[in-house]
């Protein structure tokens, strides 16, 4: 029995970047042999088990067998006789199919190494057509290694193409688009999982609502990259330069701008109400992948209010309130703090914009505490009851936010 470290463990070792998963593939053996070590098995679809001192993953070496449409539709085969070579051609891109032995030698029999050097994203084989999630995962990864120069390889590009041309794309459940798709917006660059996807004809599959936004025009003076999928792209990176790793945020950021998609054609490139247009296609979207409550929940305040947020020096502390009770930021003030950091991006990701101040996100921090220091006792002390201590308790923190917003 052999063991060997493969996929991302070996990938970020040679790129120099934390190793987070450390997996491993078992050549030479059955079952039977890592149940007598006391290894756990875990997965129903091909033969998994968990290490039982490191809880690391080692997978019998396999192949597969396309036998459907889908990312089900497949047979595996794990036995003694399958070899590391066999198992990694089955891996999707060169630079997940290396492999290192005990010893730290390594194994890389499709030039994985080369391709991390040229920085490279490239498909083992065309079996990779063969499972529309590696479409995502490529231009998962393509957000990934964005910022170290990566970029998808020619001939991948094309097979990408072949799939969504192919109907394959069609079959993705949307659990696993979603899965992707979110961790895409936590990544160091997400406007690459964009390109991507929209290079390979994808995007307007599985994301029609945002591949309406390419091609929109925006008023030059107020967007100078004027289209408004470029704008939405600046958005996605300035969410992840200012929350890193948050998905929430970033689809904050991927969902805001939707309802300019819907803007008539006679009021282009102005943009009046593209807020509250935005809120139908952002459910839909929101539905059809099935997004977390919270995360549609929060997008769609971002979607109504990010214009109110840029106006916050101008509001009257009285809308100032009823933005602070529409994201129920008394109660979950982190609320106030996300939905501050997709506006921000908002503002930042415009062409020569990229350094700007927020001060709105100041006072509206600010505008949030004062209204929480108000309290009901000194109401109830007074005698007040019921909707009286309500209407008082109003009263005061619009006042208070009045004193907020000149305060240093």
């Amino acid at each position: 029995m052999d063991i060997y470290l493969v996929g991302g463990a070996v990938r970020d070792k040679l790129l120099g970047r934390p190793v987070v998963d450390r997996d491993h593939v078992v050549v030479g053996a059955g079952p039977d042999e890592l149940l007598a070590r006391g290894f756990k098995p875990v997965g129903k679809d091909f033969p998994v088990f968990l290490h039982p001192d490191t809880g690391e993953e080692y997978a019998l070496a396999r192949t597969e067998r396309k036998s459907g449409r889908g990312y089900h539709g497949f047979l595996f085969q794990a036995d003694p006789t399958i070899t590391l070579e066999q198992d990694l051609a089955r891996r999707d891109l060169t630079i997940n199919a290396i492999a290192e032995d005990q010893q730290g030698t390594l194994v890389d029999p499709y030039g994985g190494v080369a391709d991390l050097q040229a920085r490279v994203l490239r498909h083992v084989s065309n079996a990779f057509v063969e499972d529309p999630v590696r479409l995502l995962r490529v231009a998962r990864f393509a957000a990934r290694f964005a910022p170290l120069g990566f970029r998808v390889a020619d001939e991948t590009m094309e097979l990408l193409r072949q799939m969504v041309h192919d109907g394959e794309v069609n079959h993705l459940v949307p659990e696993r688009v979603w899965a992707e798709t979110r961790r895409a917006l936590g990544e160091a660059q997400p406007s690459a999982f964009l390109r991507v996807l929209r290079e390979s004809h994808a995007l307007r599959v599985l994301f029609p609502e945002v591949d309406a936004l390419y091609g929109v025009p925006q008023r030059a003076e107020y967007h100078p990259e004027i289209d408004t999928g470029i704008h939405l792209e600046m958005v996605l990176d300035a969410a992840a330069a200012i929350a890193p790793g948050d998905d929430l945020v970033g689809f904050c950021a991927l969902t805001h701008d939707l309802g300019k998609a819907l803007t008539p054609t006679d009021e282009l490139p102005r943009h009046i109400g593209h807020e509250l247009r935005g809120v139908a296609p952002l459910r839909g979207l929101a539905a059809r992948l099935k997004v977390p409550t919270e995360h549609l929940a929060l997008a769609e305040i971002v979607c109504r209010e990010h214009l109110n947020a840029h106006r916050a020096l101008e509001l009257k502390p009285a809308t100032v309130l009823r933005l602070l009770g529409a994201l129920d930021a008394l109660r979950r003030p982190q609320r106030l703090d996300a939905f501050l950091a997709a506006c921000l991006a908002d503002k930042r990701g415009r062409l020569d914009h990229e350094h700007d101040d927020y001060p709105q996100a100041d006072y509206l921090r600010r505008a949030r505490d004062a209204a929480n220091a108000i309290t009901a006792a000194p109401f109830v002390a007074q005698g007040m009851q019921g909707p009286a201590i309500g209407a008082a308790m109003e009263r005061a923190r619009i006042c208070s936010i009045a004193a907020a917003k000149t305060a240093p």
